[in-house]
């Protein structure tokens, strides 16, 4: 069989938006039962703007005063947008406190891992009345610098196909770093073959760490094959990043079309035998009513065999 004359259709089935989260957290409990939570991005990118966001719990029975957070970034990679600390005057028992500071990661900051200092302090009020002697506890922060925001492309396809049948194709998308908008998902199908459907999926805005997945099917030629072939898939994704760049990625993905087997197992729960499909989904019912001979059983049995007499020889 040419593999030009292979004419596969794709139909769209559903599209799919997932929020997700890239984000981690450090928790320290100081003395007086102060719960700190200062949470930030896992990963950065040059020369954008990120926040590091801090939370403070007093579940103590004792007031705190003069509370700091002074941040310092390894190799300056990280430069403070308007200041470098966070100051309270005060958090009474029972109390809470958060706040945000803003960095612009440095285009000069060296790509890889690079940690955030945090220096905390506070003063401990004893019975509410005699201020302590403040304390002072460093946290340190590692961060993840790129050198590009990420936008990453992920497929969920059968390793193998066979004529005469449907399977199921997913294709999702993630800006892990970044807003981007204008985008667009574009499948292309291996040359000069036909591929019906929608291939192009355009949406305005796809939000930071939100998974945006399309899902299709892929019908295949009804003609039956002797041998293999290799059938390639690319997707190619186009958007506009947060600084107004054009930017493209795309992945290839080969399936493999072989010849179809006595039985078959569709990923889905799925049975063909022969040239009938029996759906996950048939009740036993619907098996019982459909005519006899259109479901092959084979049964096999073990015969039996049954020694036989001997005759006596008469002397």
């Amino acid at each position: 069989m040419n593999l030009y004359s292979i004419t596969p259709m794709l139909l769209l089935v559903i599209i799919v938006i997932i929020p997700s989260v890239f984000a981690d957290s450090k928790n320290q409990i100081m003395e007086g039962s102060m719960d700190i939570k200062i949470t930030y991005p896992n990963e950065v990118v040059k020369g954008r703007i990120v926040s590091i966001s801090i939370l403070v719990e007093n579940k103590g029975w004792e007031d705190k005063q003069d509370i700091s957070f002074i941040f310092s970034s390894q190799g300056s990679a990280l430069v403070p947008l308007k200041t470098n600390s966070i100051t309270i005057e005060k958090i009474s028992q029972g109390g809470s406190f958060g706040g945000n500071i803003d960095f612009q990661v440095s285009d000069n900051a060296n790509a890889g891992i690079s940690f955030l200092n945090v220096r905390y302090s506070q003063i401990l009020v004893a019975n509410n009345q005699k201020p302590q002697n403040p304390i002072y506890q460093d946290i340190a922060i590692p961060i993840i610098i790129k050198e590009k925001p990420n936008v990453t492309i992920y497929t969920k396809m059968p390793e193998t196909i066979f004529p005469n049948a449907e399977f199921s194709i997913g294709v999702e998308v993630i800006s892990e770093d970044i807003d981007i908008s204008d985008v667009s998902v574009r499948v292309i199908p291996p040359k000069d073959i036909e591929f019906r459907g929608e291939t192009l999926h355009t949406f305005s805005t796809i939000q930071k760490d939100t998974v945006v997945g399309i899902t299709s099917r892929i019908i295949t030629p009804i003609e039956e094959i002797n041998m293999e072939y290799n059938l390639p898939f690319e997707i190619i994704v186009e958007y506009t990043d947060d600084e107004g760049n054009r930017n493209i990625d795309s992945k290839t993905i080969s399936l493999i079309l072989r010849p179809r087997t006595l039985m078959e197992l569709t990923a889905d729960g799925g049975i063909w035998i022969g040239d009938f499909f029996i759906a996950p989904y048939v009740s036993l019912g619907t098996i019982i009513g459909i005519p006899a001979g259109t479901i092959i059983s084979l049964i096999i049995r073990k015969k039996s065999v049954k020694p036989k007499k001997r005759k006596t020889k008469m002397k």
